[in-house]
């Protein structure tokens, strides 16, 4: 067994097929100053017939990632336009006479270096874009054939040292039945590829095999755990194979509960809502039966591309998943970028510690021409449904109060153009710094509704970064702190009749579930993949056992001591939380 990454969910069984590791390897030749209009002229020429290859790739992908997705490929024709690279492969060819091929690929080794030095995952992973568009050019200079493809007749696992996003565009998503790669990261192009394609992704096996994965050798990957087994064992395989059939028919059972009201035994209505980043996951939004999209992440939108999306852009997206929702409600957050989201045509300044700096709504308090058009674009896709805004980061009046009052010069822009939009729609906050929890009774009385989002709140209460190894083990939802925050923000909020719901991985946490039903939320927003789960216990619980769980919580003094607590409050066996549960009226 091998630990890697799970980047992708889902598992995989079958023969693996290695793409081999290739660098290029040619001569470092250099050419007479005669020649030098040539040279520049072979590399305008294989400049164009990259661009065009690009351009025709992403026409061909649109229909297995959506248009929003192939927007991976604008990001690789800006490299190919970016007067940077350009100039750095010019000034090689002009001042040391160096052949074309040659220039590009001491151009290409010297960014992906000094990306790959960044202590930056996001800019590591955006030097393997470099490196796909800078490969392109060279095969189109060296006139070098494609590398060897998967086989088109037989299903495999594809296992590399790393993969590039041109290289998913060859891969038959109806053979290709898992990933593996030694290098990469989850937020990598060619992650978000392949869980947009639903393949089992694991990554991150360099220095972890013993001896290489060979062409053929079984493997089982397992995307929720990042494991990889090769040559296992067949006890291994009987287990995951009946792991496999489990899970489908576990599917299959959940499914039957989507069509049912979201309450406990005793009549206790919750809404179980969905988070979302792009259109794509709407068709799951609306077969699992959420209530709506509690949380629609706007970033998809900006990322992968060269340019600010316009507001015409914008409201097309916006209103498609206002009316695909048929009057369930939507709440859009505005733009959250900063932290370790990036924009790589936004020059954002270089922190020592950037989930603490200039992200999220201090952004668009600055630039408003940005944060105006995107409200412009919410303000019109709420005519044709039931469209909420939320703001993020909130951690003073004086930001909210800002940000209301250019979302009022947006409505009166659109009301001087007779735009049509709706004047009643609702604006909320996430309720995500500690310094919005402390404020929470003032910021009720100047919103709509707050949105708890716990992700972010956890790691700011405990001052943890759950992505740093090293203090990862002390990311801890169930801590006494964070719960007392959690009765905080509740008890304002129904002090001055604000509505509240929970959204982040806490909320899909089964064994939260009576955390909820004792605050008296009515409102839950998680991952798509989680509602029916989550369903399926509030099914089988009572919210009238859970009214004077706080007498006992607050009595706890450790993480574990709370999770006791709740376990002994829910219905379901916790080993057993997947197993549907039907009502005693009946379902189908």
């Amino acid at each position: 067994m091998i630990e890697g990454i799970g980047a992708s969910s889902g598992i995989a069984m079958g023969k693996a097929f290695v793409i081999p590791t290739w660098e290029w390897d040619f001569p470092d030749k250099l050419i007479d100053v005669a020649d030098l209009a040539y040279e520049f002229e072979r590399l305008y020429d294989g400049i164009h017939h990259s661009k065009v290859e690009i351009e025709q790739i992403k026409q061909e992908f649109v229909s297995v990632l959506g248009e929003e997705q192939t927007q991976i490929f604008d990001a690789h024709l800006a490299i190919l336009e970016d007067p940077i690279f350009m100039s750095e492969v010019q000034g090689i060819m002009q001042r040391q006479y160096k052949a074309a091929e040659v220039a590009v690929k001491e151009a290409i080794d010297k960014f992906v270096n000094m990306f790959d030095l960044l202590d930056d995952h996001y800019m590591k992973e955006r030097a393997l874009d470099i490196k796909d568009v800078g490969n392109r050019l060279l095969k189109h200079l060296l006139g070098a054939l494609e590398e060897t493809l998967p086989p088109k007749d037989q299903p495999y696992i594809l296992v590399a040292k790393e993969l590039i996003p041109s290289q998913m565009v060859h891969l038959d998503v109806n053979q290709t039945m898992g990933i593996v790669t030694m290098m990469g990261g989850k937020t990598s192009h060619v992650a978000i590829m392949a869980r947009a394609m639903s393949v089992p992704y694991v990554l991150g096996l360099e220095g972890k095999l013993q001896t290489p994965i060979q062409n053929g050798d079984y493997l089982i990957i397992d995307g929720d755990e990042g494991i990889v087994y090769v040559n296992p064992e067949e006890e291994i395989i009987r287990q995951y194979e009946a792991r496999r059939e489990s899970w489908k028919a576990i599917q299959e059972q959940l499914q039957k509960l989507a069509h049912l009201p979201s309450q406990t035994e005793d009549g206790w209505q919750m809404n179980l809502a969905a988070n979302i980043s792009s259109v794509k996951e709407l068709d799951l939004v609306i077969r699992n039966g959420a209530s709506g999209v509690g949380l629609f992440r706007t970033e998809f939108l900006y990322m992968d591309r060269s340019t600010f999306p316009q507001e015409e852009e914008q409201f097309v997206v916006y209103r498609e998943v206002a009316e695909r929702l048929q009057g369930k409600p939507v709440v859009i957050r505005t733009l959250d970028i900063g932290g370790d989201k990036h924009l790589d045509y936004l020059a954002l300044p270089e922190e020592e510690n950037p989930s603490l700096g200039y992200r999220a709504i201090r952004v668009m308090l600055d630039r408003t021409d940005l944060f105006k058009t995107q409200l412009r674009a919410i303000l019109r896709a709420s005519h044709y449904g039931s469209v909420k805004i939320m703001y993020p980061m909130i951690s003073s009046l004086e930001e909210l109060h800002r940000a209301n009052e250019l979302l009022e010069e947006a409505k009166q822009e659109l009301r001087e153009a007779k735009v049509p939009f709706s004047e009643e729609v609702e604006v909320g906050i996430m309720i995500e710094l500690p310094a919005s929890v402390m404020i929470s009774d003032l910021l009720a009385q100047e919103v709509d509704f707050f949105s708890i989002g716990t992700n972010d709140l956890v790691q700011y209460v405990l001052a943890v970064d759950r992505m740093n190894e090293q203090v990862a083990h002390l990311y801890d939802p169930y801590h006494p702190a964070v719960l007392r925050m959690l009765k905080m923000i509740v008890d304002n909020a129904k002090r001055f009749k604000t509505h509240v719901s929970v959204c982040g991985e806490l909320a899909g946490d089964i064994r939260a579930l009576p955390i909820w039903l004792s605050l008296g939320i009515k409102e839950l927003s998680m991952s798509v993949q989680a509602i029916l789960k989550v369903k399926n216990s509030l099914l089988q619980s009572k919210y009238s056992d859970t009214e004077g769980i706080w007498d006992e919580l607050s009595k706890c003094m450790s993480s574990s001591a709370v999770i006791e607590v709740l376990g002994r409050y829910l219905e379901t066996d916790l080993a057993e939380e997947t197993k549907p549960h039907w009502p005693a009226s009946g379902c189908c």
